[in-house]
């Protein structure tokens, strides 16, 4: 690797990537991705250059905790959105927990989410998770707490604190923006 090469690799800034300066857009094409980075020979691997440490980069990946909100509180396209029919008829559109994962990793990709609580029903016939999800920004952060319910009866795809847990994360999401208009487009 030729003299000062990792500095500029390690001090050089990345391109916007497409995901990110277009939410939910498709993905990059492959001859836009940036080239791997050449391994480093044993002489360059203490990330020294002439004997004094290489400078950490401190800018990337976080930013303000308003640009993350308004990143999460724009409208998700239809072709992310799922339906599932109730049983009085009426149709629910929906983020599927996975893909509400990759927004938030997407925009706010130091966020962190847990589980804060599981409580069966004294009948033993439903379990309700609280679950909490916090964006981290480099000004400040929040989180969000919901709670999601599921019957332990039901016998569709997943256990019902599977289920419940996926609930509450998707609300708690919805707290903090992301797919809100859903919500609204239900009472209309």
């Amino acid at each position: 690797m030729a003299p000062g090469a990792l500095a500029r690799l390690v001090i050089g800034r990345r391109a916007a990537s497409p995901l990110l300066a277009r939410p939910f857009a498709a993905k990059a094409r492959a001859s836009q991705r940036p080239k791997e980075p050449e391994p480093l020979s044993e002489e360059d691997d203490d990330f020294t250059s002439g004997g004094e440490a290489a400078p950490i980069p401190t800018e990337g990946i976080s930013k303000p905790l308003a640009g993350i909100l308004k990143e999460l509180g724009k409208k998700v396209p239809e072709s992310l959105l799922k339906t599932r029919l109730e049983d009085n008829g009426f149709a629910l559109k929906y983020i599927p927990w996975h893909l509400a994962n990759k927004v938030l990793n997407a925009h706010a990709p130091e966020w962190s989410g847990e589980v804060r609580n599981i409580v069966y029903s004294s009948d033993g016939k439903s379990v309700s998770v609280v679950y909490r999800v916090t964006l981290y920004g480099t000004d400040a952060e929040i989180y969000r707490e919901a709670t999601g319910t599921a019957s332990v009866e039901d016998k569709g795809y997943g256990d019902p604190v599977q289920k419940a847990e996926g609930m509450a994360f998707r609300r708690a999401c919805a707290r903090l923006g992301l797919g809100l208009h859903l919500y609204h487009e239900d009472m209309s």
